[in-house]
């Protein structure tokens, strides 16, 4: 038995039981280029004989195309691709590139190092980039040679297309529902100041509460349960007859309630509690929690699609998000 019949089999080895040249079997099975119908034959004869599949990742790397998509996720610290949100995107952009035989890897990008996009540009492996928790620093920082197989979930730019979810409707939607249920003591835990996107909602609640004559209360939070936590705390503090807390994720909201729980105060029958992103667990807990949609696979999809394709696309594509009334608020 010889040493090729251990191994998978090559182009060499389908070149040389075709009698033909590498490069002619290489056309041929790329499917490019001109080869005689007979050298045809006898290449794909062989190919089927020896079982040959073809090397698509070599492939892409010579034709410059790459072979593996980066989810590149901007952060203060590495934990940030720890966050199950940046998983689901993960997992939707791999689902999107499996049928072209592409990879995705997560890269970290340190806020305080925008220009570390540069060796994703450089890298002959990477075919695009999808950001995660884009800023305006990172959207000056792409490099002309990443344009074009780049696209942001989040904030974009001219040259590099956004695909966010409408945070801000989304917002506005549950504030008014819980408006709507008599709270007017209503306090706000944010996301990240540095995060453009987490301001939308910021932004809705303000204008509520101008509509409303209401006064504003807010609290810094950073998507973490344990931000929710010290949020409830502080808003208890400094507001002894609060009503209503919302809060821009779920995972802040369940912080908050837990925190609530621990001082004794009742959810939603002393406070009412709301989040966004209708995480899994939001519809577990007791009392469930009222939220808002947040089509995270959609987007990722999207993005990821957009990058592949290489075709223009809108400049910003947003997609809606609805109220899912719980029990919470």
């Amino acid at each position: 038995m010889t040493a090729a019949a251990h191994r998978p089999a090559t182009l060499e080895d389908v070149a040389r039981a075709a009698g033909v040249s590498r490069s002619t079997a290489s056309r041929v099975i790329a499917g490019t280029g001109f080869a005689s119908p007979a050298a045809r034959e006898r290449v794909v004869t062989a190919a089927d004989r020896l079982g040959y599949v073809p090397n698509l990742a070599a492939r892409a790397l010579v034709r410059g195309g790459g072979v593996r998509l980066v989810v590149a996720v901007a952060g203060s610290s590495a934990a940030v691709l720890d966050d199950p949100y940046v998983q689901r995107v993960v997992g939707s952009a791999a689902r999107v590139c499996a049928p072209a035989a592409i990879g995705v890897a997560l890269h970290w990008l340190p806020l305080s190092e925008p220009n570390s996009l540069d060796q994703l540009a450089a890298d002959g492996s990477v075919c695009g980039v999808v950001l995660v928790n884009t800023t305006e620093d990172l959207l000056d920082a792409v490099p002309r040679s990443l344009r074009g197989r780049i696209a942001s979930i989040g904030i974009g730019s001219a040259t590099v297309p956004s695909f966010d979810v409408d945070n801000g409707a989304g917002a506005d939607e549950v504030l008014r529902h819980v408006y709507a249920s008599g709270r007017r003591r209503i306090a706000m835990v944010t996301g990240p100041r540095w995060l453009p996107c987490s301001q939308r909602p910021v932004q809705a609640y303000r204008r509520l509460m101008r509509q409303a004559g209401l006064p504003e209360r807010v609290l810094p939070g950073d998507f973490t349960a344990a931000s929710g936590r010290a949020a409830a705390g502080e808003a208890l503090r400094r507001w002894p007859d609060l009503d209503a807390v919302y809060a821009i994720s779920d995972e802040t909201a369940l912080g908050v309630i837990a925190a609530l729980r621990e001082g004794g105060v009742r959810v939603p029958g002393d406070v009412a509690v709301a989040g966004f992103d209708d995480i899994p667990l939001a519809g577990m807990t007791a009392p469930a929690l009222t939220t808002a949609s947040h089509p995270v696979g959609r987007i990722a999809a999207a993005a990821a699609t957009a990058v592949l394709d290489r075709r223009p696309t809108a400049p910003v594509t947003l997609f809606p998000s609805v109220l899912v009334a719980r029990d919470s608020a």
